[in-house]
């Protein structure tokens, strides 16, 4: 009978099987498969931000846009928090939105999450999980995913990229149902999951996709419906507040009950079952371990080779964390001795990572229930989970069985205690004051023209003065960050602190645990590194104020950004110009986001190749012009700002000594400096400075400085006559060869001109002193 059955059950499941949309097998990532499946969708809008792991998924779409393979409006933000904003704008716009991020970026935006969820608004939002810093780790955690839990969004969980595809199609249809009416999350394990090639089943017309999901459901209010108007987001008192929570929450746990009918609904088209806990041989089990994503599939294994030893083992693992499956959790661990929960982040303090709890108070409910819950931190910071360490999970789970209690309830897993012979050695004697002093650099104000005077040596002169970043950083071949950034050291006399943003200089010279900086380095975010530094810079004047502190008055701080900091960062820089902070703020401009990919940046030229801005039949770079800092900055009326690059050095040592002494006299100082990245600007290594030099011949990059709202051009090649065409710098990188094509004869047009717009501009601003 039981053989009959078999193959009864076998017919009926290869006659659904003949009857389902058909699937083609591809071999792709996490961030692939999310970008398939929104394509597929063809969602109205796509506002994101580059950050790492999660920003592959634009790259994708750009590279899908580029063949015509979806219409979606890709909008680079200038930092994830006006990524949320666009997209709860175009949410309350009536359309379908897309997003991805992860790790700090995911906190930077978090303020906006709670609003679109509050106000009702359906989107899905991918969050490529990744540690929050800092210290900075770009690597796989749920410690971002953890600040989620409380911002009223569901949670779907995809522990490989099948299920990110799936989960992403599912996760539209539970966000717009008339029962939820909620954004959703799509959460899976950063390079784990969103790097790692696996075998993946995708619907081959994306019609079924669209199908499936549907039209967008009429009938509820949006911001463009001019015949009825609508107040979105009002004040509201706490009598009506609390009505507003309820019913939210109401909308939560009805989003669980509709995942259930959609996962139904999906299954019946994929083939593939999704309920709201994966169990593994859960069903006669007396340990277990839980665990999200990735790493259930190791520990699914060992529980095989338990059961082979006799060893009652299972596995559980939640595919929706929010709302949290209280009711199916309580049913399969009701006969367990012990269960080993591993959180891949801490609830500091709390005794547990956030979900222990929630599992502990679950099991509590069960009227008689013993099980012991033993609870560990595991893969922080992206630490691998091994065979090894799921059986040593599966070990603790039988301790606490065989003993009726947990010896040790809650401790982390895989940290290693420190060694005191293994402690880093200084590798070079530090260097400080008259090190760093040459006594060949002159700064005198001048009294009749209200500017400075400045006095250098040949460059020569200065070879002898040490560098500022010692050898040994792990920049890609021809980087012109460091060259560019030694040549403006030079003519800095004297201690620094310097500051960092996120970025590749940062990146490259402070791998744990060594640095490469000889002199005080702070590191702080992209968006928030000018008012770091603000602060201490201020603390700094106010401790020697106070005689804490026996330092130097030629003591100068250095804030140093690029790799589009000005555009995440550029709001705090502006208001630590308007207070004018003793600083300087020196911007390396290599044209993009490098540090996460070459992705475009609003630094980025106008028709520039990058990963976010691809070259195809539908597309030509980026779309629009590229952003002024200089001239923003200059806006802001502090004393000094100048551009410079290293192809023209005595130029840029003499505005260093400028900047030096501003900062240290008057006010804050704004320096920007093209640089080159070989390897995103596709160029021989060796061209770099050949390559700056010709922006500036081109008039792409001039250069000037403004001193005391005053212009000087400091090199001016037509009067020197030298100028060249704009598509004479654009024909020696890859990155923008294109351009010089027939085809692209508009956008060149377009580019030249504005590149001489602003050359003009600036020469009626050299010429008069009231401009």
């Amino acid at each position: 009978m039981a053989i009959e059955y078999d193959r009864e059950k076998a017919a009926l499941t290869a006659a659904i099987k003949e009857t389902m949309p058909e699937q083609s097998l591809t071999f792709e990532s996490g961030n692939e498969m999310a970008a398939m499946a929104a394509a597929q969708i063809n969602y109205h809008l796509m506002g994101y931000f580059p950050i790492t792991p999660s920003t592959e998924v634009a790259q994708y779409l750009d590279m899908m846009k580029t063949r015509g393979e979806h219409d979606i409006v890709l909008i680079p933000a200038d930092g994830e928090h006006g990524s949320a904003g666009v997209c709860y704008g175009a949410a309350a716009a009536g359309g379908r939105v897309f997003n991805a991020t992860s790790a700090n970026g995911f906190l930077y935006m978090l303020e906006q999450l709670p609003v679109q969820s509050g106000t009702r608004f359906p989107m899905v939002l991918n969050l490529v999980t990744r540690a929050i810093s800092g210290p900075l780790d770009i690597r796989g955690d749920h410690s971002d995913l953890y600040y989620g839990l409380n911002i009223g969004w569901p949670i779907l969980l995809a522990r490989d990229p099948q299920a990110v595809y799936d989960m992403n199609i599912i996760a539209l249809r539970v966000a717009e149902h008339a029962d939820v009416r909620l954004p959703v999350m799509v959460a899976y394990d950063g390079f784990f999951t969103s790097h790692q090639k696996r075998r993946v089943q995708y619907f081959a017309d994306r019609s079924t996709v669209q199908s499936f999901v549907g039209e967008m459901p009429s009938g509820y209010v949006h911001a463009l419906d001019p015949e009825n108007p609508i107040t979105i987001g009002p004040y509201m008192n706490d009598p009506d507040l609390i009505n507003n929570n309820y019913q939210q929450s109401e909308a939560m746990y009805r989003a669980g009950e509709v995942f259930k009918q959609v996962a139904d609904e999906y299954e019946k088209i994929s083939g593939r079952k999704y309920e709201m806990l994966d169990l593994y041989r859960m069903e006669d089990a007396e340990v277990a371990v839980f665990l999200l994503n990735s790493a259930a599939e190791t520990a699914k294994d060992v529980a095989d080779q338990l059961r082979a030893k006799g060893i009652k083992a299972g596995v559980v693992s939640p595919n929706m964390i929010r709302p949290w499956p209280a009711k199916e959790i309580q049913e399969a661990c009701k006969n367990l001795k012990a269960i080993m929960i591993g959180e891949r982040a801490d609830s500091y303090g709390g005794h547990g990572g956030n979900l222990t709890h929630e599992l502990k108070a679950t099991l509590q409910e069960i009227k008689g229930n013993e099980t012991v819950v033993v609870s560990r931190i595991f893969g922080v910071g992206g630490k691998d989970f091994y065979h090894d360490d799921a059986e040593a999970f599966f070990d603790l789970a039988i301790e606490a069985a065989e003993l009726g209690l947990a010896p040790i309830p809650f401790d982390y897993f895989g940290h290693t205690p420190g060694d005191p012979e293994l402690a880093p050695k200084r590798v070079l004697a530090p260097l400080h004051g008259e090190a760093f002093k040459s006594g060949l650099i002159q700064v005198t104000p001048n009294e009749q023209t209200g500017k400075l005077n400045v006095k250098i040596p040949p460059l020569r002169a200065l070879t002898g003065k040490p560098k500022r970043i010692a050898p040994g950083h792990g920049a890609c071949p021809g980087c012109g960050i460091f060259p560019g950034l030694e040549l403006f050291f030079k003519g800095i006399e004297g201690d620094i602190v310097v500051l960092f943003q996120t970025g590749c200089a940062m990146v490259v010279t402070t791998g744990y645990p060594y640095s490469s900086h000889k002199q005080t380095y702070i590191h702080n975010l992209f968006q928030n590194g000018a008012a770091t530094l603000s602060g201490a810079v201020e603390m700094f004047y106010e401790r020697k104020r106070r005689g804490e502190i026996q330092v130097a008055d030629d003591f100068t701080f250095v804030m140093v950004t690029g790799d589009g900091g000005m555009d995440i960062g550029m709001g705090p820089a502006i208001g630590t110009a308007l207070r004018n902070h003793r600083m300087i703020v020196l911007e390396y401009d290599n044209e993009g986001y490098m540090n996460t990919g070459s992705q475009l940046s609003y630094s980025t030229p106008m028709g520039h190749m990058t990963s976010t801005s691809g070259v195809g039949k539908t597309q030509g770079g980026k779309a629009f012009h590229h952003k002024d800092t200089a001239q923003i900055m200059a806006a802001t009326n502090i004393p000094y700002v100048f551009t410079g690059t290293e192809a023209f050095p005595q130029d840029l040592l003499k505005k260093a000594a400028k900047a030096q002494w501003y900062a240290q006299n008057v006010g804050m100082v704004y320096g920007k400096i093209l640089i080159a990245c070989p390897l995103n600007w596709k160029s021989a290594d060796e061209q770099g400075q050949n390559i700056v030099e010709a922006a500036v011949h081109s008039c792409f990059f001039p250069l000037y400085e403004i001193e005391n709202g005053i212009t000087n051009i400091t090199y001016d090649p037509e009067a020197k006559n030298k100028r060249i065409e704009v598509q004479d710098w654009l024909s020696l990188m890859g990155k923008t060869k294109h351009m010089t094509k027939p085809e692209y004869a508009e956008m060149l047009a377009s580019f030249a001109g504005e590149v001489d717009r602003r050359w003009r501009r600036l020469k009626a601003k050299h010429e008069s002193e009231y401009l």
